[in-house]
């Protein structure tokens, strides 16, 4: 189970998939897809650093394990394949995002637009079994994507780090605050959100970061048709 990614994340995290524990993390997952029901699919377990190259990160927003329902996970954190029922996460951030800047939720939950425009949608967590949640939870995901998270923060070119929820606020001490931005709140789940995450206005706050960085903001309408392979 060779990782796949063919950009520069590659380089960034090569020395990682040498170590001892990625070495015991391949072997689990080897057994896993085998005798058991895994998402994502194999070719999509690292589609987050596929689909946003290291030196194009602007935005990072942090889930922690993928959906564990059939069709949903997608290899990026909060997004669901096209077709698939929008989880409640998902329909909460929609609605922060029509409050903040008045986009319209669209009809899917297929966030590949943004990550396109560099938001890392980065799992701590990158596979979990059918039906069982932080299921591949303390397997080895964690050194990896913390591993990342790190490189990100150390880069010359600051980065924007948006982080929902205890979980994702305990991340907090891999990230340089002096040179980078970092917004934190509640996770969008229907249990918190009501808590600190309706009206924290990310959206706009991280743009206003990345126009003060000299970036291009991100464009967070998305597209209403997409396709099972754009």
């Amino acid at each position: 189970m060779k990782p796949f990614i063919k950009n520069d994340w590659w380089d960034v995290l090569e020395p990682e998939f040498e170590k001892t524990y990625y070495q015991q993390l391949r072997q689990f997952l080897i057994s896993e897809y085998k005798t058991q029901f895994i998402h994502p699919d194999m070719n999509h377990i690292f589609e987050a650093f596929q689909l946003t190259p290291f030196s194009q990160v602007k935005v990072v927003i942090l889930g922690q394990d993928p959906y564990h329902e059939p069709n949903q996970a997608q290899g990026l954190s909060f997004s669901v394949m096209p077709g698939v029922r929008i989880p409640p996460s998902l329909q909460n951030i929609y609605k922060e995002l029509q409050s903040d800047l008045g986009i319209k939720p669209v009809s899917h939950g297929d966030l590949r637009s943004w990550a396109k425009q560099g938001v890392l949608l980065l799992n701590s967590v990158l596979t979990v079994r059918n039906g069982q949640a932080f299921s591949h939870k303390g397997k080895g995901w964690e050194q990896l994507t913390d591993a990342a998270i790190s490189k990100l923060s150390a880069r010359e070119k600051p980065v924007v780090f948006i982080l929902w929820g205890r979980a994702a606020r305990d991340k907090i001490a891999l990230i340089d605050t002096s040179t980078n931005v970092v917004l934190q709140s509640a996770h969008p789940s229907p249990l918190s959100a009501n808590r600190g995450f309706f009206g924290s206005k990310p959206f706009s706050k991280t743009n206003e970061a990345l126009e003060a960085m000299g970036e291009t903001p991100i464009n967070w309408q998305l597209p209403e048709k997409v396709s099972q392979t754009s």
